[in-house]
């Protein structure tokens, strides 16, 4: 990971997403773009996902560039 300070229960905020993603999640990040890591997932076998719980209780996974601490 290129942010040693991101872990688990560190508080983030969505910064920008590469792929499409569904109308309810853009509305979840742009009522608030913020949450909590709950995990990490391996993507393509060389890089690192994190999956965030958003402030709206839902749950996905970003790449770790598509994120900073809050």
């Amino acid at each position: 990971m290129t942010q040693a300070a991101i872990t688990i229960g560190s508080k983030v905020r969505v910064t920008r997403v590469r792929d499409r993603i569904p109308a309810e999640l853009v509305a979840a990040l742009q009522a608030d773009a913020t949450g909590t890591v709950t995990d990490f997932k391996v993507t393509d076998g060389k890089g690192i996902g994190v999956v965030v719980q958003l402030a709206n209780g839902g749950t996905t996974w970003f790449f770790d560039d598509e994120i900073t601490a809050a």
